[in-house]
C-alpha cells in the first residue's frame, strides 16, 4: 500500500526524508569536488613537468578546466578589479611628470629640474578617467587641422596664444590655422623661407628626420609631412596647457622632453635637422651644456635652424645673448651656412655641423674639451648632460661615417649605424624581409584591427624598425622604441629615415592619457616580469591608449596566457590568432570609485 505525503506528514516521519534528501544532496557535491579536484592536479603537474625551474608562475591564474573554443584565448578565472586614478589632473596624469612629493622636495630647480622625469616608487595601478564628453578622435587627415574640443578641454592655451594664430575654438572643434609665434604668414610660408635660405638642406630627401624643440602645437612638424619629412616635435609639460597632447590629438608625431639636466632619450648623431623657433632655451646657460647637448644628437654634417629674436634684433640684450652665441657656436665648430629676413621681418640663422674631429683638434682653446670615450654610456637614459664634445664616429678604415642615401632608398639601405659584426647586414636584411612578410600576410590581413582607424602606432620593443619600415605606405606613424635594457638598436631606426626614443617599460611613458591607436610588442613582456609587474606595464598601456584603440602582442604562448586575462579585466575585447597574436580592443569602460586592486 503506498504511503502518501499526508500520511507522512501525519506520522511525523518527514524529519527523516529531508535529511536524507540533504544526505543525498551532499554527496553529490562532493563527488564534484573530487572529479574536478583530480582534474586540476593531473593539469597543474602536466604543465609543471612541461616549464622549467626558473619559469616565474603566472600573475593571473587561468582555469585548468577551462575549453575555450578555436581562435580563442582562455577565459579569466579570476578578473582583477580596478580603481580610478583620482586628483584634480586624473584625466590627464602622466605619473613620472606629475610626482610632485619628489619635484617639492628638489634641492634645486634652476636647470629645469622640475619639469624631468621624477617616477613614483611603484608604478601606478589605477586608470585614468575620461574626460567628460571624449569620443573618437577625428580622422586623419582632417585631424591635422581639427579636433573636438572636449577630448582636450583645455581652453587657456586658445586665450593665451589668440594674437599669434596658434590655435581657435570653433564650436565644438579647436581648429589649427598654421599659425606660431614665428609664423605670421602661416607655416607653410616659414617653411618655404627655410628651403629658399639653404636649398641643400632638401626636405625629404637628403633631409628625412627632423627633432623640433619647443614645437608648440607642432604645425611645423605637421605640415612637413606633406615633404616626406617625419619630425620629432618635443616640449616640455609646461604652463600653456597640454601643446604636446594637442599635437598628438592632431596625429602628430610628439613627446613630453625638456633639455634640463639629463640627456635626451636619443641617440648620438642621428638627427638630420634641428629646429628652434623661439623656443626659449638658453643655449648659452651652464658653460653652453643645452647646445652641447644638440651637437651630441645631430648627425656629423646635419643642420640647426635657430628662428629667434637674437638673429634679427639689434639692441643691447639681443646682440648680447647673439654675441654668446656666435662664440660658443664657433667652440663646437659649426658654421654658418646661412642667414636671413623674410618678408614678415622673422629672421633666421642655419649652422652646420662639422663631419669630422678635426675641427676640434685645431681649436685655440680646448674649450668644451674632449669627451673621455671610456665613461660614455651607449644608452642616454637618466644621464647627466655632457660639458664636453664625442669625437665624431668613423669606420673600420678611419673614414667619416656617410650620410644615409636619400629617402626613401635608405628605409632598406645599409644603415651607417649598423653593427660591424659579421653577419650583421644579413641579420638586418632578413629582419626586413620578416617583418615586411609578417604585416603584409598577417597583421593587414588576417587580424581584427581597423586600421583606417589608426593613426599614432607605438612599437613597445622596435629592434631594427623593421614593423615601422612596413607600415611606409600606410597613412600613420610609428613612435620606435627600444627598451633600455635590451640591445641599442634605435641609431639604426634614425638611419633608416623612421624615429624612435628609448625608454623603459618599468616606468611610465612620457606621454598624456589616450594619445596612442594602436600599441604592438613583439616578444617584449618576458624581460619585463624579471623586472617588474606585468599588471603595472598594463596600467601603463591602458593610460596611453585611445578608447576604441588596439593592442597587438606577439609572444609565447605562456605570456599570452598570462596577459589574457590582464587584458579582460580592463574591459577589453580580446582574440588570439595562430596561437602567438593576441589583439586586444580598448572601450570606454572605466571603474567606479569602489573598485580596487
Amino acid at each position: 500500500m503506498a504511503i502518501s505525503v499526508q500520511n507522512l506528514i501525519k506520522e511525523r516521519k518527514y524529519p527523516f526524508i529531508f535529511s536524507l534528501l540533504a544526505l543525498i544532496l551532499i554527496t553529490s557535491l562532493l563527488l564534484t569536488k573530487t572529479q574536478s579536484l583530480i582534474a586540476f592536479t593531473l593539469d597543474l603537474v602536466q604543465s609543471r613537468s612541461q616549464s622549467t625551474s626558473t619559469s616565474p608562475p603566472p600573475l593571473v591564474q587561468i582555469s585548468p578546466t577551462s575549453n575555450p573554443g578555436p581562435g580563442q584565448p582562455p577565459p579569466v578565472h579570476d578578473p582583477l578589479s580596478w580603481s580610478l586614478c583620482n586628483g584634480a589632473v586624473a584625466a590627464d596624469y602622466i605619473p613620472c611628470l606629475e610626482n610632485f612629493k619628489a619635484i617639492k622636495a628638489l634641492k634645486s630647480r634652476r636647470h629645469m629640474e622640475r619639469k624631468e622625469r621624477h617616477c613614483p616608487e611603484r608604478s601606478p595601478r589605477c586608470l585614468v578617467p575620461v574626460p567628460r564628453g571624449y569620443r573618437v578622435p577625428v580622422p586623419w587627415p582632417k585631424s591635422r587641422d581639427m579636433i573636438w574640443f572636449d577630448n582636450v578641454p583645455h581652453p587657456k592655451l586658445v586665450e593665451y596664444k589668440k594674437d599669434q594664430n596658434w590655435v581657435r575654438k570653433s564650436g565644438e572643434y579647436l581648429v589649427f590655422p598654421g599659425g606660431g609665434t614665428q609664423f605670421k604668414d602661416g607655416v607653410t610660408h616659414y617653411i618655404e623661407f627655410i628651403e629658399k635660405t639653404l636649398p641643400v638642406i632638401e626636405l625629404g630627401k637628403h633631409t628625412r628626420v627632423i627633432l623640433d624643440v619647443g614645437c608648440g602645437v607642432a604645425s611645423f612638424g605637421g605640415n612637413l609631412l606633406d615633404k616626406d619629412v617625419i619630425t620629432m616635435s618635443f616640449a616640455p609639460k609646461d604652463e600653456h596647457e597640454a601643446q604636446i597632447q594637442l599635437a598628438l590629438e592632431r596625429g602628430i608625431p610628439a613627446t613630453l622632453s625638456v633639455i634640463g639636466t639629463q640627456k635626451l632619450p636619443f641617440p648620438d648623431n642621428v638627427y638630420d635637422l634641428i629646429h628652434c623657433a623661439r623656443c626659449r632655451v638658453p643655449w648659452e646657460s651652464d658653460g653652453g651644456k643645452p647646445l652641447v647637448e644638440l651637437n651630441r644628437i645631430l648627425r656629423p654634417g646635419g643642420f640647426f635652424v635657430w628662428s629667434a629674436t637674437p638673429v634679427y634684433l639689434n639692441d643691447e640684450r639681443h646682440q648680447t645673448i647673439w654675441n654668446s652665441m656666435v662664440a660658443l657656436t664657433e667652440s663646437i665648430c659649426w658654421k654658418v651656412v646661412a642667414k636671413g629676413v623674410d618678408s614678415s621681418g622673422i629672421g633666421l640663422v642655419i649652422y652646420k655641423k662639422p663631419v669630422s674631429s678635426s675641427c676640434y683638434e685645431t681649436r685655440k682653446d680646448n674649450i668644451p674639451p674632449m669627451c673621455d670615450q671610456n665613461s660614455g654610456q651607449n644608452i642616454s637614459w637618466y644621464t647627466p648632460l655632457d660639458s664636453c664634445l664625442a669625437p665624431l664616429p668613423v669606420d673600420g678604415m678611419g673614414n667619416s661615417y656617410s650620410w644615409p642615401a636619400p629617402w626613401p632608398k635608405r628605409l632598406t639601405s645599409k644603415p651607417p649605424h649598423l653593427s660591424a659584426e659579421r653577419d650583421a647586414e644579413e641579420i638586418f636584411y632578413e629582419d626586413t624581409e620578416h617583418w615586411s612578410a609578417l604585416v603584409l600576410d598577417v597583421y593587414l590581413e588576417g587580424l581584427a584591427i581597423n586600421w583606417s582607424s589608426v593613426r599614432n602606432v607605438m612599437d613597445m620593443n622596435a629592434g631594427y624598425g623593421g614593423f615601422a619600415a612596413s607600415l611606409r605606405d600606410m597613412p600613420l606613424w610609428v613612435m620606435n622604441v627600444i627598451p633600455v635594457n635590451g640591445p641599442d638598436t634605435l641609431s639604426v631606426i634614425f638611419d633608416r629615415g623612421l624615429i624612435g626614443i628609448y625608454h623603459d617599460w618599468c616606468e611610465s611613458f612620457n606621454t598624456y592619457p589616450r594619445t596612442y591607436d594602436l600599441l604592438h610588442s613583439s616578444f617584449l613582456f618576458k624581460n619585463l616580469t624579471e623586472r617588474c609587474d606585468i599588471i603595472e606595464v598594463a596600467a601603463e598601456m591602458d593610460r596611453i591608449l585611445r578608447p576604441e584603440g588596439f593592442v597587438l602582442v606577439q609572444d609565447t604562448v605562456e605570456m599570452i596566457n598570462n596577459l589574457t586575462p590582464i587584458f579582460r579585466s580592463l574591459h577589453w575585447s580580446v582574440d588570439l590568432y595562430q596561437e602567438q597574436f593576441l589583439v586586444g580592443k580598448k572601450g570606454f569602460w572605466r571603474p567606479d570609485d569602489r573598485s580596487k586592486i
